[in-house]
């Protein structure tokens, strides 16, 4: 049987990727798959995070561009590191 991802990234030049199972918990070894190409990496989730909400990929400090879809989508305004949750609480579109 085939594993189902935790985390689907749309391009190889995102910094983060946005979780797809419900209730991910602190400690889970998520498989990441790149949409763009089919690829997949390990990473482990550092914080409970919910479905639909972003994790940084690499460590994000305030004032950072936030890659998805390759594109960027907004900025950081607070830290977070490699597995950390990333929402409203460290991170803002440009857009306001």
């Amino acid at each position: 049987m085939k594993e189902v991802p935790h985390l689907l990234v749309h391009d190889a030049t995102d910094n983060v990727g946005v979780v797809v199972v419900e209730d991910l918990k602190a400690g889970t070894d998520m498989l990441c798959v790149i949409t763009h190409d089919n690829s997949d990496f390990r990473l482990t989730a550092e914080q409970d995070i919910p479905i639909g909400h972003k994790v940084a990929l690499k460590d994000l400090k305030a004032g950072d561009t936030l890659m998805k879809y390759g594109e960027d989508i907004g900025k950081m305004i607070g830290d977070a590191t490699k597995g950390h949750h990333v929402h409203t609480h460290n991170a803002k579109t440009k857009r306001w």
